[in-house]
């Protein structure tokens, strides 16, 4: 079985060696990795990957911003893709922990009646109030999360999707397929096996293009989503761009809506000796622990850099203080007088 993975990436060097290792120890075979703009040393890791026949590592085609977008379009008419038996779109900061069999893409994909396609719920993990970037797995480090079945004051989250070769496809979205024959019904599940609500199959509420109840939908696998990482890598991943500080504040609301961590989920760790291992032969190859560890340093490097700057040291001490409750749950709270 050939499972290619297809992301798009600016700056995540130091995290490319625990994620593509993460995937090839759950049975991703293949990889296709789009940069752009990169600073860190991200698109060198990748081209020496490439050059190992580790990944497909190309320029991102986007003429606009919408690199996801335009990348996925270009993908469609890769070999690795093509060539494949099943693609998972997903990010860099995307861990799928499977719970059944062996915990692997194969005991999912059987476990879920061999779907034509299999969309995973996030669930999102907490800084846990760690500060400092530190060179270690990501799954080892964070360890908290919202209540898996609400997520801010919300019963339906978001998505990211395993999809098969005949998937009726009429293109790739960054978190679903669609299909525009409205007659054909695929045999697409959540990752309980049990087939997506229409509307979100139809695609018929725009609000809800990407997400669905996640109430039971956990049942052989969840997907752990780590947006946050340490305090420091999000000031940097703030610096990548996500956040436009010239003449506006500085808003934690993103932050606030994932760092609820009112429920302990250790299960992923399960993973950490195979990771480890594969992680090591990866470094084993030549020059990439020399690449990995440059990328680490400009990191840290680009963390010193933003805390010289009197904003960012600004957005880390409102960060620090922020609110343990989303917009929305702070809402709530003080709706029925609760501090």
């Amino acid at each position: 079985m050939r499972i290619t993975a297809v992301t798009c990436v600016k700056n995540e060097g130091p995290f490319l060696l625990e994620w593509i290792a993460f995937n090839r120890v759950i049975g991703v075979t293949d990889f296709l990795f789009y940069s752009n703009d990169c600073t860190d040393g991200t698109d060198r890791l990748l081209g020496a990957l490439d050059g190992h026949g580790i990944v497909t590592h190309l320029p991102n085609p986007a003429s606009n911003r919408n690199y996801q977008m335009q990348a996925l379009k270009d993908a469609r008419r890769q070999p690795v893709v093509t060539q494949a038996d099943w693609v998972w779109v997903a990010d860099v900061d995307e861990f799928l922990n499977i719970h059944v069999g062996d915990h692997r893409l194969p005991a999912l994909i059987t476990a879920c009646g061999d779907p034509q396609a299999i969309s995973l719920h996030f669930q999102f993990f907490a800084n846990g109030g760690i500060e400092e970037f530190v060179d270690e797995p990501i799954i080892a480090q964070f360890t908290r999360s919202h209540n898996p079945d609400i997520w801010c004051a919300d019963t339906a989250i978001e998505v990211k999707s395993l999809v098969r070769q005949d998937f009726p496809l009429g293109y790739y979205g960054a978190h679903r397929p669609f299909h525009d024959d409205s007659k054909v019904q695929p045999h697409w599940t959540d990752g309980a096996g049990r087939q997506v609500p229409a509307p979100f199959r139809t695609a018929a509420n725009k609000r809800r293009i990407r997400a669905f109840p996640a109430r039971g939908a956990r049942r052989f696998a969840t997907l752990n989503h780590y947006a946050l990482r340490s305090l420091d890598s999000y000031l940097v991943k703030n610096d990548r761009g996500d956040v436009n500080r010239e003449h506006r504040a500085f808003d934690d609301t993103y932050w606030r809506d994932r760092n609820d961590a009112a429920w302990e989920d250790r299960s992923i760790q399960r993973y950490l000796p195979a990771l480890r291992a594969e992680m090591d032969r990866l470094k084993a190859l030549p020059g990439i622990a020399e690449l990995h560890a440059n990328a680490v340093a400009a990191h840290r490097a680009r963390r010193d850099a933003l805390l010289a700057d009197p904003a960012y040291r600004a957005m880390q001490a409102q960060l620090r203080e922020a609110s343990p409750y989303s917009a929305a749950e702070a809402q709530v709270r003080a709706q029925i007088g609760l501090k």
